[in-house]
């Protein structure tokens, strides 16, 4: 067996299990779950139709490079979204269909890490536990970045040391963060780029929470809009994920793509041709739909508005909850340590939400996750409500 299974952690909705069980939660109390990030709002109609009109493609084996019109319509949303112009996108050599950006994002490292080189794999911590399974199985080595209030719950460039970057040869980072929902600026990207370029390693950007955010007017910025912005036309040592998952509502469908460096995307192609991926023409068709759509996107943002409107009024008025720019999580403080305060939730008012401590690691003396839990606002509006007031009642009984 690769011995490099033995360093994997068990995932966190296994210990969460594990902490749930043997707890018989309030009968009377309907149970919600608010642990996992799994959209439940409406998958939308244009793109159930298109999965329905093609069911025929079934028949077919899919290529893993996909359709021209899939790549084409990936593209012209790339250059809509992040301002590049659709000329500078070329949807042969700089784009990919995945099977959403999990299988993507763990592959990549496989791909891309030279085992032989001892190297370093940078990530957020917290951070989607992906990136470390992904490292270690690549024979990597991960290096946490921790995320805290001090450092505005984003990576901290300026303080990994040289002979950190040295080592590099991948960093994962997510913009918006999961869980904290906060944002990577541009500035910090174009800091991040020139230290690839310096120490001459591949930035993996996870931008699936990107098209979740408070302000219409004021969309995240991507790592491919920063490229192109300071005259990286050709996306050198930078490659994005994106999902239709959190954006469409369709986690169940697997779609997404990788784009960026085609140097690096090329090579990537020739590991998935034999990695054995592609993804089915109806879910092509059906991603295609959904990639040419925004309104329901647009409507998507707003139900998850109203939901933060309401449980972050609610929930001030116990403890400090705060709003991020960005994504479905809250990342909530706790008074008592994060696994207690969950599995005393999930005993009292029986709702589940994830303690902070399973999505990350102690790293140089800190786990950033301590003492927070992630509260995915999935639910439906009510839900949502009825969770949050719980919550104000058993923070409320531990004052007393």
């Amino acid at each position: 067996m690769n011995p490099h299974l033995a360093s994997l952690h068990p995932y966190p909705f296994e210990k969460l299990a594990q902490l749930k069980q043997g707890i018989t939660p309030p009968a009377d109390l309907r149970p919600i779950t608010l642990s996992i990030g799994e959209p439940a709002h409406s998958t939308p109609q244009c793109l159930q139709q298109a999965l329905l009109t093609h069911l025929q493609g079934l028949a077919n084996y899919p290529t893993t490079k996909g359709i021209p019109e899939l790549r084409q319509s990936i593209a012209q949303w790339l250059s809509l979204r992040f301002k590049i112009p659709l000329d500078v996108i070329n949807p042969d050599t700089h784009i990919l269909p995945v099977n959403g950006t999990r299988e993507a994002l763990f592959s990549f490292a496989q791909c891309v890490i030279d085992p032989a080189s001892k190297a370093l794999v940078l990530m957020p911590n917290p951070f989607y536990q992906i990136y470390e399974g992904a490292a270690l199985l690549a024979g990597a080595e991960p290096y946490f970045l921790n995320t805290t209030e001090a450092s505005g719950y984003i990576p901290d460039f300026e303080s990994v040391p040289e002979t950190v970057w040295q080592r590099c040869g991948l960093i994962y980072i997510c913009s918006p963060g999961n869980p904290t929902g906060e944002l990577i600026g541009q500035q910090d990207l174009i800091k991040l780029i020139e230290l690839a370029e310096k120490y001459d390693f591949i930035i993996a950007s996870d931008e699936c929470y990107t098209e979740l955010y408070n302000d219409e007017n004021t969309p995240p910025v991507g790592l491919l809009e920063t490229a192109f912005a300071i005259g990286n036309t050709a996306f050198k040592r930078c490659v994005v994920f994106h999902s239709l998952s959190k954006r469409s509502n369709a986690p169940g469908l697997r779609s997404g793509f990788v784009a960026g460096d085609a140097e690096i995307l090329k090579q990537y192609f020739q590991y998935r041709t034999y990695h054995g991926c592609a993804m089915s023409l109806p879910a092509q068709h059906a991603s295609i739909a959904a990639w040419q759509d925004e309104s329901h996107v647009q409507e998507n943002r707003q139900l998850y508005r109203e939901k933060f409107d309401a449980v972050i009024d609610i929930l001030n008025t116990v403890t400090p909850a705060i709003r991020p720019p960005a994504g479905f999580y809250v990342w909530l403080k706790t008074p008592i340590p994060d696994t207690d305060f969950a599995q005393l939730l999930y005993k009292t008012e029986n709702v589940t939400v994830l303690p902070g401590t399973y999505l990350s690691r102690e790293f140089n003396g800190v786990n950033p996750g301590s003492h927070h839990v992630r509260i995915a606002l999935v639910a439906p509006f009510d839900e949502c409500v009825d969770a949050a007031n719980r919550i104000k009642h058993f923070v409320n009984s531990l004052t007393i």
